[in-house]
């Protein structure tokens, strides 16, 4: 009973600290589930990527490279052979004359098999007729790709604009804050007057605005951009992360054009376009050469035993398909234009895309090497001069809202630029820009 005693004793001296023991495993493991939890965090290239990988538009689109590659199948099968059998002159109405002697002599038996020989070498032309059609194919949903990805950067960017701008109106909010602060120890000093204390109050719901508005576009944003990216496959609460920074471009536009006519899909579209209508044309005057049906018939007739061999073959006298052929030379004839018409937007969209990355990359520069710092010192003279009385109350709040829209025109301005540039990459068909 006494080591009974001992032994509980020692257990109740150490139940404190294996329940701490516990304890601190439990919260550390709650700990690591937590940071595990933390929001995912995705870059535009892996964006890019996964909205290749899961958009459920993308995937719908590639099954159509499927079906045509099953139309090939289809196109490249040869005609199954016919096979037929008759048993003629069976006694009916006298069944007792179904005997073998009568079976033998009265009636007549055909065992027969026919094919269809094709001529002109049809199915070869069907076939690649089916493989032009399914490179068009792919070459579309590369075009569908390249769509979906310039939508893919276009939110992500729109997505680093609302969380810039978020950051400008919390530094904003924050130091406005202490003006009114400022503001109101004045105002309880009799420093300055209640009208000018409330209207300095007033300002701060601008900021607060801003904010809000900040923040509602970044969460709308990411709504919209995970709705592209695959809607499960990304969580609630996931985050946009990437250098949201000035990029000078260095390419010039004969390059661009040049590469955009070697990587642009609904280019490469166009003329395979061309290539699938010459291979329906080959295949129209195939179809117009007759095909011959040969068979083969076992007869067996009065006792007899014979066989039988005939071949036909439809005589062209007035169907040589001639319309299908007329038809198929205007279709390579509206798929040349269309590729002429392709060739010369490519190399539109190319030169306004330039153009505008040109421009707003003007308007990027204007703001960093000259006005952004122009509208800090103004601001920081402006704050340092009011807070000693060298200038009015209006003059302070006017200079605030100058700065705040500089610096917002600025966010702005450096995301039209980088719109542009993602603008010109679509243009260009291809991400890396030379």
């Amino acid at each position: 009973m006494k080591a009974n005693c001992v032994i509980l004793h020692r257990w109740s001296t150490r139940l404190p600290v294996i329940t701490c023991g516990i304890f601190i495993c439990t919260f550390g493991a709650n700990r690591a589930v937590g940071q595990a939890k933390r929001a995912v965090r995705i870059t535009l290239d892996e964006a890019v990527q996964m909205a290749l990988q899961h958009n459920h538009s993308i995937l719908a689109a590639r099954t159509t490279i499927t079906q045509s590659e099953a139309q090939e199948v289809t196109a490249n099968l040869r005609p199954n052979p016919l096979l037929f059998t008759d048993w003629d002159y069976l006694p009916l109405f006298t069944p007792s004359s179904a005997n073998a002697t009568y079976l033998h002599d009265s009636t007549e038996a055909d065992l027969g098999l026919s094919y269809l020989i094709e001529r002109g070498k049809k199915r070869q032309a069907r076939y690649q007729a089916a493989k032009d059609a399914t490179a068009v194919t792919r070459s579309q949903v590369a075009d569908n790709e390249r769509a979906l990805t310039y939508q893919v950067a276009t939110l992500f960017t729109n997505v680093q604009l609302a969380e810039s701008t978020i950051d400008l109106a919390q530094q904003d909010l924050k130091s406005f804050q202490q003006t009114v602060e400022i503001g109101e120890s004045q105002f309880k000093a009799g420093g300055i007057s209640e009208n000018d204390y409330l209207k300095i109050e007033l300002q701060l719901l601008q900021f607060e605005t801003d904010l809000e508005q900040a923040q509602l576009a970044r969460e709308q944003g990411l709504s919209d951009l995970r709705q592209l990216l695959g809607y499960e496959s990304v969580p609630p609460d996931y985050e946009v992360v990437d250098s949201f920074d000035y990029l000078p471009l260095v390419a010039n536009l004969d390059d661009l054009q040049m590469k955009a006519l070697q990587n642009r899909p609904d280019l490469r579209a166009a003329q395979q376009g061309v290539t699938a209508a010459n291979s329906s044309y080959l295949l129209a005057k195939a179809d117009a050469k007759q095909d011959l049906t040969v068979t083969g018939n076992y007869t067996h007739v009065n006792g007899i035993n014979g066989a039988s061999f005939y071949v036909s073959i439809p005589l062209a006298i007035f169907n040589r398909n001639q319309g299908e052929i007329a038809r198929t030379q205007s279709v390579i004839t509206m798929a040349q234009e269309q590729q002429a018409a392709t060739n010369g937007q490519v190399l539109t969209d190319v030169k306004d895309a330039y153009e505008g990355v040109r421009s707003n990359d003007r308007v990027v520069l204007s703001y960093r090497n000259r006005y952004l710092d122009v509208s800090r010192k103004d601001r920081d003279i402006a704050d340092y001069a009011y807070h000693r009385g060298a200038i009015s109350l209006l003059d302070f709040l006017d200079t605030e809202r100058s700065y705040r829209t500089t610096e917002l025109g600025y966010r702005q301005a450096l995301a039209s630029y980088l719109l542009a540039l993602e603008q010109l990459r679509e243009a260009v068909g291809t991400r890396s820009l030379p």
